[in-house]
Protein backbone atom coordinates (compact mmCIF):
# COMPACT_ATOMS: atom_id res chain seq x y z
CA UNK A 1 0.00 0.00 0.00
CA UNK A 2 0.95 3.39 -0.73
CA UNK A 3 -0.35 7.11 -0.35
CA UNK A 4 -2.02 6.39 -3.72
CA UNK A 5 -3.90 3.87 -3.12
CA UNK A 6 -4.77 4.75 0.21
CA UNK A 7 -5.92 8.20 -0.59
CA UNK A 8 -8.11 6.66 -3.54
CA UNK A 9 -9.81 4.63 -0.59
CA UNK A 10 -10.56 7.24 1.74
CA UNK A 11 -11.65 9.26 -1.12
CA UNK A 12 -14.63 6.47 -1.59
CA UNK A 13 -15.27 6.01 2.05
CA UNK A 14 -15.08 9.77 3.90
CA UNK A 15 -18.58 9.98 3.45
CA UNK A 16 -19.26 7.53 5.93
CA UNK A 17 -16.81 8.12 8.14
CA UNK A 18 -17.10 10.17 11.64
CA UNK A 19 -15.21 13.78 11.35
CA UNK A 20 -12.73 13.01 13.42
CA UNK A 21 -11.46 9.64 11.64
CA UNK A 22 -11.46 11.58 8.66
CA UNK A 23 -9.56 14.49 9.38
CA UNK A 24 -7.18 12.33 11.31
CA UNK A 25 -6.58 10.15 8.13
CA UNK A 26 -6.37 13.29 5.53
CA UNK A 27 -3.87 14.42 7.85
CA UNK A 28 -1.81 11.57 8.33
CA UNK A 29 -1.71 10.88 4.53
CA UNK A 30 -0.91 14.07 3.70
CA UNK A 31 2.58 13.40 5.36
CA UNK A 32 2.52 9.94 4.16
CA UNK A 33 3.05 11.70 0.52
CA UNK A 34 5.59 14.12 2.21
CA UNK A 35 7.42 11.06 3.25
CA UNK A 36 7.26 8.96 0.09
CA UNK A 37 8.63 12.19 -2.11
CA UNK A 38 11.42 12.29 0.64
CA UNK A 39 12.70 8.49 0.35
CA UNK A 40 16.08 9.88 -1.33
CA UNK A 41 16.68 11.52 2.53
CA UNK A 42 16.59 8.95 5.14
CA UNK A 43 16.44 11.30 7.96
CA UNK A 44 13.52 13.53 6.13
CA UNK A 45 11.91 10.39 5.21
CA UNK A 46 11.84 8.82 8.67
CA UNK A 47 10.44 12.65 10.27
CA UNK A 48 7.50 12.66 7.54
CA UNK A 49 6.96 9.17 8.37
CA UNK A 50 6.47 9.64 11.86
CA UNK A 51 4.31 12.63 11.76
CA UNK A 52 1.98 10.29 9.81
CA UNK A 53 2.13 7.89 12.66
CA UNK A 54 1.21 11.00 14.90
CA UNK A 55 -1.69 12.24 13.31
CA UNK A 56 -2.91 8.83 13.19
CA UNK A 57 -2.67 7.95 16.95
CA UNK A 58 -5.09 9.16 19.29
CA UNK A 59 -2.84 10.10 22.35
CA UNK A 60 -0.88 13.17 22.76
CA UNK A 61 2.76 11.07 23.94
CA UNK A 62 4.72 13.70 24.88
CA UNK A 63 2.33 14.05 28.37
CA UNK A 64 2.46 10.20 28.97
CA UNK A 65 4.68 7.70 29.94
CA UNK A 66 8.05 9.87 29.66
CA UNK A 67 9.86 7.52 31.70
CA UNK A 68 8.93 4.21 31.19
CA UNK A 69 7.62 2.03 27.72
CA UNK A 70 5.43 0.33 29.21
CA UNK A 71 1.52 1.10 28.57
CA UNK A 72 3.07 3.84 25.74
CA UNK A 73 1.31 2.78 22.63
CA UNK A 74 -0.34 -0.74 23.93
CA UNK A 75 -3.98 0.16 23.85
CA UNK A 76 -3.68 1.48 20.24
CA UNK A 77 -1.78 -1.52 19.02
CA UNK A 78 -4.02 -3.94 20.88
CA UNK A 79 -6.85 -2.41 19.07
CA UNK A 80 -5.37 -2.62 15.70
CA UNK A 81 -4.39 -6.17 16.24
CA UNK A 82 -7.96 -6.99 17.58
CA UNK A 83 -9.55 -5.19 14.34
CA UNK A 84 -6.79 -7.03 11.75
CA UNK A 85 -8.44 -9.84 10.50
CA UNK A 86 -6.41 -10.39 8.05
CA UNK A 87 -3.01 -10.33 9.94
CA UNK A 88 -1.71 -7.77 8.00
CA UNK A 89 0.37 -6.43 11.26
CA UNK A 90 1.14 -10.03 11.84
CA UNK A 91 2.83 -10.43 8.91
CA UNK A 92 5.12 -7.73 9.39
CA UNK A 93 5.99 -8.14 12.63
CA UNK A 94 6.59 -12.21 12.21
CA UNK A 95 7.79 -12.27 8.41
CA UNK A 96 8.72 -9.24 7.23
CA UNK A 97 10.66 -7.67 9.93
CA UNK A 98 11.13 -9.99 12.28
CA UNK A 99 15.30 -9.54 12.13
CA UNK A 100 14.80 -5.86 11.84
CA UNK A 101 12.81 -5.75 15.03
CA UNK A 102 14.71 -7.57 17.05
CA UNK A 103 18.23 -5.48 15.90
CA UNK A 104 15.80 -2.34 17.28
CA UNK A 105 15.23 -4.06 20.63
CA UNK A 106 19.22 -4.99 21.16
CA UNK A 107 20.07 -1.25 20.19
CA UNK A 108 20.95 0.81 23.58
CA UNK A 109 20.89 4.11 21.29
CA UNK A 110 17.56 3.95 20.92
CA UNK A 111 16.70 3.57 24.36
CA UNK A 112 16.23 6.39 26.21
CA UNK A 113 17.52 5.14 30.01
CA UNK A 114 20.45 5.11 28.30
CA UNK A 115 20.71 8.44 27.17
CA UNK A 116 19.40 9.27 30.79
CA UNK A 117 22.42 7.48 32.01
CA UNK A 118 24.63 9.53 29.33
CA UNK A 119 23.12 12.85 31.02
CA UNK A 120 23.69 11.91 34.41
CA UNK A 121 20.12 11.25 35.41
CA UNK A 122 20.42 7.83 36.04
CA UNK A 123 23.67 4.79 37.13
CA UNK A 124 25.17 2.44 34.63
CA UNK A 125 23.56 -0.37 36.83
CA UNK A 126 20.06 1.12 36.23
CA UNK A 127 20.31 1.24 32.92
CA UNK A 128 21.33 -1.36 32.55
CA UNK A 129 18.96 -3.36 34.63
CA UNK A 130 15.82 -1.42 32.86
CA UNK A 131 17.20 -2.46 29.58
CA UNK A 132 17.36 -6.15 30.63
CA UNK A 133 13.76 -5.90 31.89
CA UNK A 134 12.91 -4.17 28.97
CA UNK A 135 14.79 -7.25 26.36
CA UNK A 136 12.93 -9.87 28.71
CA UNK A 137 9.39 -8.34 28.59
CA UNK A 138 10.16 -7.73 24.56
CA UNK A 139 11.28 -11.36 24.71
CA UNK A 140 8.24 -12.63 26.53
CA UNK A 141 6.07 -11.22 23.60
CA UNK A 142 8.30 -12.54 20.91
CA UNK A 143 7.75 -16.40 22.53
CA UNK A 144 3.85 -15.18 22.50
CA UNK A 145 3.84 -14.15 19.33
CA UNK A 146 2.09 -10.75 21.01
CA UNK A 147 1.99 -8.29 18.28
CA UNK A 148 0.37 -5.65 19.84
CA UNK A 149 2.92 -5.79 22.80
CA UNK A 150 6.00 -6.27 20.27
CA UNK A 151 4.83 -3.14 18.53
CA UNK A 152 4.35 -1.26 21.89
CA UNK A 153 7.53 -1.88 22.79
CA UNK A 154 9.55 -1.40 19.28
CA UNK A 155 7.32 1.72 18.53
CA UNK A 156 8.57 3.44 22.30
CA UNK A 157 12.06 2.88 20.43
CA UNK A 158 11.55 4.94 17.52
CA UNK A 159 9.95 7.47 19.71
CA UNK A 160 13.41 8.15 21.01
CA UNK A 161 14.81 8.14 17.94
CA UNK A 162 12.44 10.57 16.84
CA UNK A 163 13.23 12.51 19.91
CA UNK A 164 16.89 13.01 19.12
CA UNK A 165 16.41 14.12 15.69
CA UNK A 166 13.56 16.29 16.49
CA UNK A 167 15.35 18.16 19.65
CA UNK A 168 18.35 18.84 17.59
CA UNK A 169 20.67 16.15 19.47
CA UNK A 170 21.59 14.32 16.41
CA UNK A 171 23.47 15.67 12.72
CA UNK A 172 21.68 15.64 9.50
CA UNK A 173 22.85 12.78 7.63
CA UNK A 174 25.24 11.57 10.59
CA UNK A 175 27.46 8.44 10.05
CA UNK A 176 26.88 7.53 13.87
CA UNK A 177 23.22 6.67 13.58
CA UNK A 178 22.38 4.94 10.07
CA UNK A 179 21.42 1.78 11.31
CA UNK A 180 18.72 2.65 13.45
CA UNK A 181 17.32 5.54 11.06
CA UNK A 182 17.41 2.68 8.15
CA UNK A 183 16.03 -0.01 10.17
CA UNK A 184 12.91 2.63 12.13
CA UNK A 185 12.16 4.39 8.47
CA UNK A 186 12.08 0.73 6.75
CA UNK A 187 9.85 -0.66 9.60
CA UNK A 188 7.37 3.06 9.50
CA UNK A 189 6.75 2.87 6.04
CA UNK A 190 5.49 -0.88 5.42
CA UNK A 191 3.25 -0.50 9.46
CA UNK A 192 2.10 3.22 8.83
CA UNK A 193 0.14 2.63 5.70
CA UNK A 194 -0.72 -0.89 7.06
CA UNK A 195 -2.41 1.56 10.32
CA UNK A 196 -4.48 4.16 8.44
CA UNK A 197 -5.89 0.72 5.97
CA UNK A 198 -6.80 -0.91 9.03
CA UNK A 199 -8.82 1.94 10.75
CA UNK A 200 -10.41 3.02 7.59
CA UNK A 201 -11.70 -0.68 7.61
CA UNK A 202 -13.15 -0.33 11.18
CA UNK A 203 -13.79 3.26 11.33
CA UNK A 204 -16.46 3.10 14.23
CA UNK A 205 -13.48 1.99 16.69
CA UNK A 206 -12.84 4.13 19.20
CA UNK A 207 -9.61 5.67 17.43
CA UNK A 208 -10.03 9.12 19.83
CA UNK A 209 -10.41 12.27 18.85
CA UNK A 210 -7.82 14.83 17.63
CA UNK A 211 -5.73 16.91 19.64
CA UNK A 212 -5.31 19.83 17.06
CA UNK A 213 -9.13 19.96 15.37
CA UNK A 214 -10.38 22.23 12.73
CA UNK A 215 -10.61 26.16 13.87
CA UNK A 216 -12.71 28.21 10.92
CA UNK A 217 -11.97 31.76 11.38
CA UNK A 218 -15.64 33.98 12.48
Amino acid sequence: MDYSTLKAKHRSLRDGFPSDLSLRIHRSLSWLQKAELSNDDPDAHFIFLWIAFNAAYAIDVDELYRTTERGMFESFFDLLVAQDHTNQLYDLVWTQFSSTIRSLLNNQFIFQPFWDYQNGRIDEAHWESMFRQSKARAAQGLTRQDTGQVLSIVFRRIYTLRNQIVHGGATWQSSVNRPQVRDCKALLSKTVPTILDLMMDNPHEAWGEPFYPVIKDI
